[in-house]
């Protein structure tokens, strides 16, 4: 048995999707803990390719349940229709659990969301204007609408049209826009209560009961470390809590109870939205890594900002998430490239610096430290072991494990199932070793 929490060691973007679907395999039970629809995973199987934003990647595997936790923020109508997506790619959601406690975006979050962008100008931050943050400040306000406030048809249209009357009021006054109409969404979220009815569930307990029962569970968060609320590149930041400690938040279990924690880091880096990326690349290089890394963001199709490995954040999401393996995913990307940097400490105000500055200011003015690797200039999407890999691939994959303090569990090589060289199974145990110095 293995409770394992997967988190994205970076800005997010750094291939969880596909990482969870090859964990998901040996769970039972996967628990989305955090986070909305302003995130995606892709995962590719076969021919065919699948855009998650809500749904927990296991829902692939027909026996592995699904929980959308407390910590996450649902929007009915996205949900249900990546339920209706996946439904005609012949993909069952039979098994797919919401948690009652989970708070739910609403229309008007949404509008929020994006006229607080837009009034902003200059110091936008970089929403996707998808209504997550309105959802939580709500939630924290304790003014929020739950899923179990959806399923009370009685109490529902009472407490929604309070909300919506409140919204109205700043809608108007502050952002000079028309009121919602309360009837209108009051019915079209009747709808979406009695679609969703049979999934809504108390997920905590669920959880518990399969914690008890010695089941294999994994969590999965959405987006990455440096884009944590209290621990990211604030106020360039999500909502929320992705790193592993939100995920006992998130999901309603004690800390006890986690076995492992993996994270999934870029073989290089990349940001999408606003914000300090010192390794950031602005040349021919980062555009030929974008290009062929396919940098665009699965919910809003944004182009990613592209630049070199980042050790110094990697030595942060090890510490802040107490990761014991990381993924090291698109490998493949630099196989063309003669030489391939990393950053090992910064240059910040005449000194030289090894940890991440919580200050975002001198973050900004952080200059990388790098040290120079040479390339492989060969093919790696074909490799199915650690031997079959260039020399060199194999030098930069243990430099980067010797840098972060950590070894490497798991390699991708490419999108697909097939292109990925497990090392180590986080849930079943060691198989081999990329050991460090």
């Amino acid at each position: 048995m293995a409770n394992v929490i997967v988190i994205g060691a970076q800005w997010g973007d750094e291939g969880k999707g596909k990482i969870t679907d090859l964990l998901s395999r040996s769970a039972d039970i996967v628990v989305r803990y955090q986070g909305g629809n302003n995130a995606g995973h892709t995962v590719v199987v076969g021919d065919r390719t699948f855009k998650l934003h809500l749904i927990p990647s296991g829902i692939l595997y027909p026996k592995t349940e699904c929980i959308i936790a407390s910590g996450t923020v649902i929007d009915p109508q996205v949900l249900l229709e990546e339920v209706d997506r996946l439904t005609e790619l012949g993909v069952s959601t039979a098994n797919l659990f919401i948690a009652q406690t989970a708070h739910v975006t609403m229309p008007y979050h949404r509008v929020l969301d994006r006229a607080a962008e837009d009034q902003r100008a200059e110091h936008k931050i970089g929403t996707t204007g998808r209504g997550i943050g309105p959802t939580y400040a709500d939630k924290s306000e304790r003014t929020g609408i739950r899923m179990i406030d959806l399923m009370d048809q009685a109490r529902m249209p009472k407490k929604l049209r309070w909300a919506i009357e409140q919204k109205n009021i700043i809608l108007e006054k502050l952002y000079n826009l028309e009121p919602l109409d309360a009837d209108a969404i009051i019915a079209e979220y009747q709808g979406y209560a009695e679609r969703l009815r049979p999934h809504v569930i108390d997920a905590s307990l669920k959880i518990d009961e399969a914690i008890r029962e010695r089941r294999n569970i994994l969590f999965e968060g959405a987006q990455g470390t440096l884009l944590d609320l209290d621990h990211g590149t604030y106020p360039y930041v999500t909502s929320s809590n992705p790193v592993a400690g939100g995920a006992c938040i998130g999901a309603g279990v004690g800390p006890t109870c986690i076995d492992r924690v993996i994270g999934v880091a870029k073989a290089y880096t990349t940001r999408v939205g606003e914000g300090p990326f010192p390794t950031e690349l602005h040349d021919a290089i980062g555009a030929q890594i974008g290009d062929r890394g396919a940098e665009f963001g699965t919910t809003t199709g944004r182009k990613r900002r592209c630049g070199w490995f980042d050790g110094v954040i990697g030595r942060y999401a090890v510490r802040i998430n107490g990761l014991d393996c990381l993924a090291v995913t698109k490998l493949d990307v630099l196989d063309d490239l003669a030489e391939i940097k990393v950053c090992t400490a910064y240059e910040l105000d005449g000194k030289v610096v090894r940890d991440f500055p919580s200050d975002a200011r001198a973050f900004a003015r952080a200059v990388p430290i790098y040290e120079t690797l040479s390339g492989w200039q060969r093919s790696t999407s074909e490799c199915k072991t650690v031997e079959d890999l260039p020399s060199e691939a194999k030098t930069y994959l243990k430099f980067l494990s010797d840098l972060m303090e950590i070894p490497i569990a798991i390699i991708s090589l490419g999108a697909s199932r097939g292109q990925t060289i497990i090392v180590e199974d986080p849930i079943h145990g060691p198989k081999r070793g990329l050991l460090r110095s």
